[in-house]
């Protein structure tokens, strides 16, 4: 092994342990460290790991300026042949790829007019004792013939894409991310597409004060109903989309408008499935996974990669630089991330302690890749985003490379949503803690950036609902005309107005929202599957339920409009929040944010008048208030009230289950 470069040795502590509670991992974080720049140093080129990061650009099928070249990693196989339909599906020895001389790579060189734009093909693979066919590894289109089921790589030779838009830089702005799944996207029943999503949503998503749009299903994956969490085919977009070129020019108008791209990246797992994906693709199912049962994620019923080995890590990292350089998409979302972290995939694991992020279920091969995949992407392009899904909370995920950490831009504040789902389904609306509500909003840690929520895809996957849809309950189907008089819907609108405006003005770095939520939508996401007889019901956005101005779905679209237009922006998320005022029994909190103060009585019933709160000297303007008629409140409020403060203390009107936002005269 190879001594680390002096750039970047010795490896040090890295700046999380100025908590005292770490000290006693010194040790950990030190063989960890070691362990990541041990292998960076063994597999950089140059000190750069992009020019190792290209497996996609030897292996595959690329076209040359003599015919074509198709090159695989099978060490296992003993013979491998293209078929397909330009060989009638037969093996034929002039398509047969020989054995090269690096270990375990194969490849054939074919004239021009062998194969043509269209055309369907897979490898069969032959071992001993057995045979198969298989999907090229880095496969850029692959598609699904609709009689049979089956998929297959498809030879793909367009005219290259003109991009017109540059990209945004991510890092310039506190994002405001739009969870978003093009195929559910549309109000029809069935499977959108790139192109619907570009012509009808992105509009909306500019308009609504989004900045930053997180695609999810772009993967390939087999089962339409996995969310695009099973990925078979890593380098190929979903093809039930579109084409790869309709992806980019999604991206490109993306951009266009403004707006930031990132796409969840599933590094944390892959299907089980054989024909589709690498799962016993040279006849052993240890090529890219573990061996034996830690090989299989029994949970998930997928594959688990072994991050120890090179060839995975090329893999992966190759994939990462892919998606930047050829979709030109602007960072990512790390799914699964817990699971990669720990062998017990945080299955019925509760962290209780610093203890438990260093015992030895604790997969440091996996945080040796995360922290090279970071590197990696920042390498490419410095200002693109990364976004750990964790729920473990493990310490240093989302400090820097260069202080020790993981090296994520941001982290999920993953216990934001359990919180507010947990009070909305277990405890009175009259014993909702203020105080503690407040805690848990700005608990996280000051070395790491995170991104707060009320909800995302996953609180209303079947099973669960929405947030809205939790509070209303059946109510949603019949009482949400502005006509309509209903205690049930009047305390879900205010409640859900308040929660975002909470979450938002007490998040940290950045927050987020699934598509749809920001105006209610109803019910819960479920694809089409046997136990729904294949129906799209659930799988589709209602935009006309948010145009619609004889629904109250309207008024909250507004108010999250309005609130992301005022408080969203660079100076006011770059401050911190700070207390001035609470009171538990009262259920009454205020705090300040940049130039805003943000009053809120959370109490059901009992309304303050001329209420004394604490808050900075000046003179206050009504900026936003959750009872505004036009965001379906009762109108409690004058607009365009001045407040000034008296011996450093405001005398307010707090409404019941009501928020307000005031700006600060004059600053």
């Amino acid at each position: 092994m190879t001594s680390p470069s002096a750039s970047i040795w010795p490896p040090t502590l890295p700046r999380i342990q100025e908590d005292a509670w770490l000290s006693p991992y010194d040790g950990d974080y030190l063989r960890r460290r070691m362990k990541y720049l041990t292998t960076l140093n063994r597999v950089a080129v140059g000190g750069r790991l992009a020019g190792w990061a290209a497996g996609h650009e030897f292996y595959g099928l690329h076209r040359k300026a003599d015919g074509w070249v198709l090159r695989e990693h099978a060490p296992n196989a003993t013979a491998i042949f293209l078929t397909g339909d330009m060989t009638e599906w037969k093996d034929r020895a002039e398509y047969a790829l020989r054995r090269l001389e690096s270990a375990g790579d194969w490849e054939v060189c074919l004239p021009a007019e062998a194969l043509q734009h269209g055309q369907h093909f897979q490898l069969h693979l032959h071992w001993n004792g057995g045979e198969g066919l298989r999907l090229p590894t880095y496969a850029r289109r692959v598609v699904q013939d609709h009689g049979s089921k089956l998929f297959s790589a498809q030879v793909w030779t367009p005219e290259p894409y003109v991009w017109k838009h540059e990209p945004v830089a991510a890092s310039a702005r506190p994002p405001l991310i739009y969870e978003a799944h093009v195929g559910m996207a549309q109000e029809r029943g069935g499977v959108g597409t790139y192109a619907e999503f570009r012509e009808a949503v992105l509009p909306r998503i500019a308009a609504s004060g989004y900045n930053t749009i997180q695609l999810m299903a772009v993967m390939e994956h087999p089962y339409y109903g996995s969310f695009g969490y099973h990925v078979s085919n890593l380098f190929a977009p979903s093809s039930r989309f579109g084409t790869p070129e309709e992806l980019r020019e999604l991206i490109d108008a993306a951009h266009g408008l403004g707006l930031t791209v990132i796409m969840d990246l599933v590094h944390s797992h892959a299907v089980k499935n054989v024909l589709e994906g690498l799962s016993e693709f040279d006849g052993t199912p240890y090529l890219y996974f573990h061996d034996g049962p830690r090989g299989y994620h029994e949970a998930w019923d997928s594959r688990c990669f072994n991050y120890a080995k090179d060839k995975t890590l090329h893999l992966l990292l190759s994939n990462c630089r892919y998606w930047l350089e050829e979709f030109r998409v602007d960072g990512f979302r790390f799914d699964g991330v817990t699971s990669m972290l720990y062998d017990h995939h945080g299955l019925g694991k509760n962290f209780l302690g610093y203890g438990d992020y260093f015992t030895p279920a604790t997969d440091e091969d996996a945080l040796v890749y995360l922290m090279l995949a970071n590197k990696l992407i920042h390498e490419i392009r410095p200002e693109a985003m990364t976004v750990a899904e964790d729920m473990s909370g493990m310490p240093g995920l989302g400090a820097p490379l260069q202080d020790g950490g993981v090296g994520f831009d941001y982290r999920l504040a993953m216990g934001v949503p359990d919180l507010w789902f947990k009070l909305a389904a277990e405890v009175r609306d009259e014993d909702w803690n203020i105080e503690h509500l407040y805690f848990e909003l700005i608990n996280r840690r000051a070395d790491e950036k995170t991104i707060s929520y009320v909800e995302s895809h996953d609180q209303s996957i079947v099973g669960g609902q929405t947030f809205f849809f939790a509070l209303t309950g059946a109510a949603i189907y019949t009482e949400m005309s502005v006509n309509s008089q209903s205690l049930i819907i009047d305390r879900a609108l205010a409640l859900h107005k308040i929660a975002r405006l909470l979450t938002l003005t007490t998040a940290g770095h950045g927050y987020l929202n699934f598509m749809g939520n920001e105006f209610g939508h109803p019910e819960w996401v479920d694809f089409p599957r046997e136990g729904n007889g294949w129906s799209y019901h659930y799988s589709r956005r209602q935009w006309s339920l948010r145009d619609d101005p004889g629904l109250k779905y309207r008024g909250l679209g507004d108010f999250d409009q309005a609130m992301l237009a005022l408080l969203g922006g660079v100076a006011t998320m770059a401050s911190a929040p700070c207390l001035h005022h609470s009171h538990v029994s009262d259920e009454t909190l205020c705090f300040s944010r940049g130039n805003f103060l943000i009053l809120v009585n959370l109490h059901p019933t009992q309304s303050q008048t001329d209420y004394a709160v604490h808050a900075p000297t000046g003179s206050y303007l009504l900026a936003l208030d959750t009872d505004e008629p036009r965001f379906n409140g009762p109108g409690r409020l004058a607009p365009g009230q001045q407040y000034f403060t008296r011996d450093d203390r405001l005398l307010v009107y707090l409404p019941s289950r009501c928020a307000l936002v005031l700006e600060r005269a004059g600053v």
